[in-house]
């Protein structure tokens, strides 16, 4: 069975019906498109009958799908897991970036990133890694040591100043929460829904980014895995089985917020459902394996999706 994928852009608002009705349409002029290779379904869901009908379009058709974001679903997910970066808060461009360059500044290392460049990085997992791999394209710095072993040093202390410089921006407030984050994060708590968070970034700063921005009330209550608690970085799904596992929930009845390509296979790697929050850099990426893509969670009267709907994902309503 083909799991329909649910998507809203920010020029689009849900569509919300008393039947929760999910439908491929035709397109109207201010609704985004999908590809005309997919089927065309419409599907009407109600309380007890599930009625399908499916024809190909033909190369030239376009559709576009609608559905409620809102749902009166009794199932709720054992856990929600977060992504940290561009999920949370939108930290690359204006945050990882400048510290990044910032650092390699103060090492005379005559290395810039700049937007266009940072965003092909952002295809590596892990800074660590993608410094590595960078130097590797490039050529190391000549203040750069020769020895492999020597190397890993010099790129963990690069990481560990990146990092400082990182968590000060933080703690300035001077990187908002996305629209909706802690409207969720309050939802799923208040349900006895477990929440953490789940990031290849160093686990200091993704602490910081909890506490600081979503205060000690909730930071206490989520669990952080983060960093190299697990030998391999996402697109791999070792963060989030570790984080179902330690959580005590089956990877099924999780589902993940993510922003990134390589964060929806880790997710779907790991047995679980995802949503997709697109954020900066990821607007362009392919998220047809995601459950559902919106721009955002959003805070009413902008709200794009809540916890409720992260439930009706579990029952499959939106498969065809």
């Amino acid at each position: 069975m083909a799991s329909t994928v649910i998507s809203f852009s920010s020029a689009t608002s849900p569509v919300f019906s008393q039947t929760k009705n999910c439908t491929i349409a035709s397109p109207r002029p201010h609704e985004r498109t999908l590809s005309s290779s997919l089927l065309r379904t419409k599907t009407s869901i109600h309380k007890t009958t599930m009625t399908t009908r499916t024809r190909h379009l033909s190369m030239r058709d376009r559709c576009v799908v609608t559905c409620s974001a809102t749902s009166s679903s009794s199932v709720l997910p054992s856990a929600l897991l977060f992504d940290c970066d561009g999920v949370l808060v939108d930290t690359e461009k204006d945050g990882h970036r400048v510290s990044f360059n910032d650092t390699f500044a103060e090492r005379e290392l005559d290395v810039t990133w700049d937007v266009d460049l940072y965003g092909e990085l952002l295809k590596i997992g892990g800074g660590k890694e993608r410094m590595t791999a960078y130097f590797n394209k490039t050529g190391w710095p000549e203040k750069a040591p020769k020895s492999e072993e020597e190397r890993k040093e010099f790129i963990a202390s690069l990481h560990k100043r990146k990092t400082e410089l990182f968590m000060a921006l933080i703690e300035k407030k001077l990187l908002p929460l996305r629209p909706g984050v802690a409207k969720l994060i309050d939802q799923a708590l208040a349900k006895g829904v477990k929440v953490a968070v789940c990031s290849t970034s160093n686990e200091k700063a993704v602490s910081a980014i909890v506490s600081c921005l979503l205060g000690p009330e909730r930071s206490e209550k989520i669990k952080i895995f983060a960093g190299d608690v697990v030998p391999r970085k996402k697109p791999d799904p070792a963060i989030y089985v570790l984080g179902a596992s330690t959580l005590g929930v089956e990877p099924s009845s999780c589902v993940v917020v993510e922003d990134s390509a390589i964060g929806l296979a880790a997710a779907k790697a790991a047995g679980m459902k995802c949503i997709v929050t697109k954020s900066g850099y990821t607007a362009d990426e392919d998220f047809l394996n995601a459950d559902a893509v919106f721009d955002y969670i959003g805070d009413p009267p902008e709200e794009r999706f809540d916890l409720a709907f992260c439930g009706s994902l579990l029952e499959k309503q939106f498969v065809s």
